[in-house]
Parts: structure tokens; C-alpha cells; sequence
């Protein structure tokens, strides 16, 4: 079997590696297909090598089919069309006990605390392993990883039918939380400035703006007659989209932070006394999170082909990294692993 290692200093190297058989509790998938994620880019860059141990295999954004089983799993079966939820809670901290096991304390994240997708043959902790439908597309199922943050991010945000929802960023995550939102029932903006993201939401129906070349709180107003967004989601980790987040909102507006700030940025905290405003972090996803991504991908509601921009073999990563880097023509890239 092969695997494409982060050996440090922007290196990846394909080569071949152990296969794990699966203990009592794990189950052996092989990987159909894998997405390279904002964080895998981080790690190719070197920004997060105190959390990895080299070499590093990335990934965990996947699909895949189960190939082997531990003694003790019973809730899937060889030969089942599978994704993971790649989290693994301790289960003992005060987080974990209150039910919120996705800000565990002592969270390891599966691909970058653990070796992850990017392989031919992936062993994992059953409790993170969930099946996916037959209707399916696997290239689809390596999109429910992605798509469930979305999902987490637009049920905290509480939208509404008829409400109207700011997405600052058009990337993967931020497209995806405007597809879902819209699916939800509302009116969704997305503030992007990369030519190739905007003219793909618009082709996925979405409204765009570019902030450079207009004024986005105007415009926001001018949409919502005077009042504001009644939800902005912050996905650019940006200084620029942490001022003007509150700027957008209406009265007791909310705002959900999606995207990580490396630095703490400035905010605007008198918008916050004035308007009563609602600031609220989303993080990862909960198991809800991931059965409502499964449901809405097999429905066929949400146009995931689109949100495709290539598929390249798993020898191409350090293509995609490369891509995904020169900020041009690229949504989400997918890597196929058992070819």
C-alpha cells in the first residue's frame, strides 16, 4: 500500500507504507477518495509542526469501503460504503462529560495527531466511522467532512427561513455554509475576492460581492433596507473581516466566527454594546452535524459536483498543495487514493 508523508520544510514523499490491521475497536478502510483540506495546507507549510510527528500522513476529509474489521464492531460490516468524523475525545474532561466531546480538551485530531486519509489503507476508532448511502457518489462522501462544519456552523448561527445571511469568504467551507444556509431557507450574500470563487457562486445562484470594488456594508444595507444582516459567518481569518463583521448585523444580530485567527484581531466592541449584538464560535462538528451533512449530500439537494475542482491521484498532492497555495482556480481538490 502507498501514502503521500509530510516530511517537513514543504516536502511530501509517496512511498509505501504498513498496513495497520484493526484492533477490537477499529475498523480498516480503504480510501476511495480524500480532500485537502485548509488545515493539510497549513501543515504542508510547516505552520502546525509541533502538533505532527514525522513523517507525517495527512488527511481527513475521505470516503472509503471498509476492508477489515476488530472483533467488537458491530455497527458496520465489510464491504460498507463509509466516512469518518475524525475525532478522537478523551472522554474524561469537563467538556467531554457536558456532552460536548468536539471542544474536548485533550482532543486528538485524526490526520494531524494521528496518521490520516491520505493512504491507501486507513485504520481508524469505530466510534468515528458512519455510513454513507448507496446513492452516494464516493467523490460525494469526500465532501461530508466539510459539508457537516457547514452544517454545524449554520445551526449555531440558528438561521432562519427568510433571514438574511452574510458569508464572509468564498472559499470551501464558506461556499458550502452559503449553500447550506440557503437550503435552509435563506437569503445569502457571499463577500469573496478571488475572480474564479465568485463566478462559481454565481453560477450556484448565489449573491456576490466583491468588497474591493464595493462597499459591502452598503450594499448590505441597501438589500436589507437600512436593517442588517440578521447573521454574518466569519470565514476569512482576516483583520479586514473581523472589523467589518460587526459592522453588518442587525440589532441582536448574530455573528458566528467559522474561520481560526492565528493573532488575536481587532473588534469593534462598542458595535457590540450598541446594537446588542451575538458573538458565537463554531468549532469542528458534532455527530448531528455529520447525519445531517450525510442526509443533505444523498438527498441530491446541493450542487457538489460544482464545489469539485479536481481530482488528481494521490502521487499529485504536493500539485494540489501547490494549487490550493497560488490562491487561483481552485474550490476543493480531491485526491484518489486507491487507484
Amino acid at each position: 500500500m502507498k501514502a503521500a508523508f509530510y516530511e517537513g520544510d514543504k516536502k511530501i514523499r509517496i512511498g509505501e507504507c504498513t498496513c495497520i490491521e484493526p484492533e477490537d475497536n477499529e475498523v480498516q478502510i480503504k480510501v476511495s477518495y480524500a480532500g485537502i483540506c485548509g488545515t493539510d495546507l497549513h501543515i504542508y507549510l510547516g505552520h502546525m509542526d509541533k502538533r505532527v510527528k514525522f513523517p507525517q500522513i495527512m488527511g481527513h476529509e475521505m470516503s472509503g469501503v471498509v476492508h477489515a474489521l476488530g472483533g467488537e464492531v458491530k455497527h458496520i460490516a465489510v464491504g460498507d460504503r463509509v466516512t469518518v468524523m475524525p475525532l478522537d475525545p478523551c472522554g474524561k474532561c469537563q467538556a467531554c462529560l457536558s456532552g460536548h466531546s468536539h471542544i474536548c480538551k485533550n482532543l486528538k485530531f485524526l490526520g494531524i495527531e494521528t496518521p490520516g486519509a491520505f493512504q491507501t489503507y486507513w485504520t481508524v476508532p469505530a466510534f468515528a466511522v458512519f455510513p454513507i448511502p448507496d446513492q452516494l457518489p464516493m467523490e460525494h462522501g469526500a465532501l461530508i467532512e466539510p459539508l457537516a462544519v457547514a452544517c454545524h456552523d449554520v445551526r449555531i448561527g440558528d438561521v432562519k427561513k427568510g433571514e438574511y445571511a452574510v458569508v464572509l469568504g468564498g472559499g470551501p467551507i464558506g461556499t458550502l455554509i452559503a449553500l447550506v444556509a440557503k437550503e435552509a431557507g435563506a437569503r445569502v450574500l457571499v463577500s469573496e475576492i478571488n475572480p474564479f470563487r465568485l463566478e462559481l457562486l454565481k453560477e450556484l445562484g448565489m449573491d456576490t460581492i466583491n468588497p474591493k470594488e464595493k462597499d459591502l456594508v452598503e450594499y448590505v444595507n441597501l438589500q436589507t433596507q437600512g436593517t442588517g444582516a440578521d447573521v454574518v459567518f466569519e470565514v476569512t481569518s482576516s483583520a479586514t473581516g473581523a472589523e467589518v463583521m460587526t459592522q453588518l448585523p442587525r440589532t441582536r444580530g448574530r455573528i458566528v466566527v467559522v474561520a481560526i485567527f492565528s493573532q488575536p484581531p481587532k473588534v469593534d466592541l462598542h458595535r457590540f454594546f450598541w446594537r446588542e449584538l451575538k458573538l458565537l464560535g463554531a468549532r469542528v462538528y458534532e455527530r448531528e452535524d455529520f447525519e445531517k451533512a450525510i442526509q443533505l449530500a444523498a438527498a441530491g439537494k446541493l450542487p457538489l459536483d460544482r464545489v469539485i475542482s479536481e481530482i488528481y491521484p494521490l502521487e499529485d498532492l504536493e500539485k494540489g498543495f501547490k494549487q490550493m497555495e497560488s490562491g487561483g482556480q481552485a474550490m476543493k481538490i480531491l485526491l484518489s487514493c486507491s487507484r
